[in-house]
């Protein structure tokens, strides 16, 4: 899939993470609206008001602590410098690798000016305008909106070819919102500035997003594409509601932006599962919500499709992959903890009338408050969920975690014993959206702890999605709770996948069975390898079962468990797990048959810095069963149980 280190750069520009899922061809908004449906519908660009403008207006919508705490944040910020972009900086991916020099400027100049932004409307004295007229005019100056990651191998921009990527398209909704809300006190500085915000936006989003969308993967037609499309979608409709003044072109592009949203639906599964992972889903299925609430408002609920079932299911994902407090199940690239944006997730619930959505978020508002659109991205959505502050009231939610969920199209399934025992795991195939090579991988958590993890990612570099990508050791399923066959793991692809998946859900149990010798090159001799994953609710244990059949006679055979427990291998046929709060498991095998080992992955490199924090600053800690008597046929069966 990664075939060269240039080729790195073309699948970042393009969004060709899920090139080989199936595709559906639903096309429920274009198939539901005609281009001319949309003009009727769509109210003019000079009466769209979707937000406040005026204090007044900002105090009969939000509570008044809303107004001080954004106006403190947009005074802490009146001397901030917007620090321009040097050369250097930005061939720092070419050079090392890194992406976070970079990104550090721009993002922060961005937050910068929307904080700036939302102080003035809200306070209106002209204290912040100087200010924001420097953060807008720094920006039109960039000569790329987006990251170097997302353009060809030169490092530099083409500035003779506007590419829109991910941040470009982002910089072109914040400067939309910078023009709707202060608009008016930047001509009074002078006229050429918000001229300018439209010129630099048309050239580099309008135009090239009218002109030839078909160029960039994550709007491809035949190939299912990932978050970077509704994402792109959602900020494309932003720019183009607020700014664009000519109406039958500002028709065309919301239009275009709705068939665009489309090709995101149609590579979703019928249980609209996010093979990304939740963390992902917040800028996938979350954006799906930012694009359908904006063509709600901007056509008086005209263009609504809120009813359609793939839309309910996919909202639904996020609260079927939630553990416990800031723990999500996190496959492939997925961040095992993130505090949800709690106001989103109610709106989202209330529009579509699911009521364990709506609760979720309020769940999600009162343990984590300073979450609220606070992750520097989707402006739109800070915005609206700073309006819904006041509705969703103090009263206690209830939320209830669901018991057990079962996505067929991602062949993920999750399960919860009564003693707070969590399990996941899943099938799937090597070349899903942000791939690791982990079919057959499960996670096991206990009343909120990990106990057996995903380790999850590390930073992101030129690495992570070049042809080196699977030398980097979170990669790999020689890192996941998986075996080692021949010292061979699984590799990358579309035809390495799990085959006669089986999920058993009941009262008694919730298993995944599957074969996942397909998983592994030809090199490792697997005939069949028969993994059964149960989480058993009447012992409260977690059970491992393999049955395999090898071309012969094996070299080595492993198997591997992750954690970042303290671990005792001390006592022959258990390995003792104890979590920082005290809790105590034990990792069950037959000592006749298996010897213990544990290392500890490195940390080392810029690829792995995020290990040293990322699990509450617990090292990352392999537990590795090594076969002693090596049958070319055989079972191996491994227990899991609280003390």
């Amino acid at each position: 899939m990664f075939k060269s280190f240039v080729f790195l750069f073309a699948v970042l520009l393009l969004g060709e993470f899920r090139s080989e899922a199936q595709v559906t061809q639903r096309n429920i908004l274009g198939n539901k609206y005609s281009i001319e449906a949309v003009k009727q519908a769509l109210i003019s660009q000079n009466q769209f008001k979707p937000y406040p403008k005026t204090p007044t207006e900002w105090k009969a919508a939000v509570p008044d602590s809303v107004m001080a705490r954004t106006i403190r944040t947009g005074e802490e910020l009146l001397n901030y410098k917007f620090e321009p972009i040097s050369a250097s900086i930005s061939l720092d991916f070419v050079r090392s690798g890194d992406r976070e020099r970079h990104s550090k400027i721009s993002f922060a100049k961005r937050n910068a000016l929307i904080d700036l932004v939302l102080a003035e409307s809200m306070e209106d004295k002209g204290r912040f305008t100087e200010a924001i007229l420097n953060g807008v005019w720094s920006m039109c100056e960039e000569s790329f909106w987006g990251v170097p990651a997302h353009i060809s191998g030169t490092g530099l921009p083409n500035v003779e070819d506007h590419i829109v990527d991910l941040f470009a398209a982002e910089t072109g909704s914040v400067l939309a919102l910078t023009d709707y809300f202060v608009g008016d006190k930047l001509d009074k500085i002078n006229k050429l500035i918000r001229k300018r915000i439209y010129h630099e936006t048309n050239q580099r989003i309008f135009i090239p997003m009218l002109k030839n969308p078909d160029r960039y993967g994550w709007m491809s037609k035949k190939n299912a594409v990932n978050n970077w499309n509704p994402w792109i979608m959602s900020n494309w409709m932003t720019a183009t509601l607020l700014l664009e003044k000519d109406e039958a072109r500002r028709a065309q592009s919301l239009y275009g932006a709705m068939l665009g949203l489309d090709l995101y639906l149609n590579g979703l599964g019928e249980d609209g599962g996010c093979d990304e992972g939740p963390s992902y889903w917040f800028a996938a299925g979350a954006c799906v919500f930012d694009c359908l609430e904006l063509l709600d408002g901007a056509t008086q609920g005209k263009v609504n499709i809120y009813g359609e079932p793939l839309i309910q299911k996919m909202a639904s994902y996020v609260y079927k992959t939630h553990i416990a407090n800031d723990y999500f199940v996190n496959f492939a690239d997925a961040d095992p903890k993130l505090k949800p944006d709690g106001i989103m997730l109610y709106r989202f619930g209330k529009k579509i009338n699911d009521a364990q959505l709506t609760q979720f978020g309020k769940w999600a508002v009162e343990k984590y408050p300073t979450a609220i659109s606070n992750n520097g991205f989707h402006r739109m959505r800070k915005v609206q969920n700073l309006l819904t502050v006041k509705e969703i009231g103090s009263d206690k939610n209830t939320f209830e975690p669901v018991k057990d969920a079962w996505f067929g199209d991602i062949q993920v399934l999750t399960a919860r014993a009564g003693n707070g025992i969590f399990m996941a795991t899943h099938g799937g195939h090597n070349a899903e959206s942000h791939n690791h090579n982990d079919v057959g991988d499960f996670l096991l958590y206990a009343n909120g702890e990990p106990i057996i993890i995903d380790a999850g990612r590390g930073n992101y570099t030129a690495r992570t999605f070049s042809s080196k990508r699977y030398e980097l050791w979170f990669t790999q399923s020689q890192y996941h709770n998986l075996p080692i066959i021949n010292g061979l793991g699984q590799l990358a692809g579309r035809s390495y996948e799990a085959k006669n998946i089986k999920p058993t859900v009941s009262d008694k149990e919730a298993t995944l069975s599957m074969d996942i010798a397909p998983s592994y090159a030809k090199e490792a001799g697997i005939q069949t390898w028969n993994r059964t994953v149960k989480l058993n609710r009447i012992k409260n244990s977690v059970e491992i079962n393999d049955d395999y059949v090898l071309a012969q006679k094996p070299t080595s055979l492993q198997q591997v468990f992750m954690t970042v427990n303290e671990v005792d291998t001390a006592t022959p046929g258990k390995v003792s797990l104890k979590t920082p709060k005290g809790q105590s498991f034990t990792l069950q095998y037959d000592p006749k048959l298996w010897a213990v080992s544990t290392d500890f992955p490195s940390t080392d490199g810029m690829e792995y810095v995020s290990f040293k924090t990322k699990w509450d600053n617990l090292p990352v800690q392999r537990i590795i069963l090594t076969h002693k008597t090596l049958p070319q046929k055989g079972k191996a069966g491994f227990v899991i149980v609280g003390n």
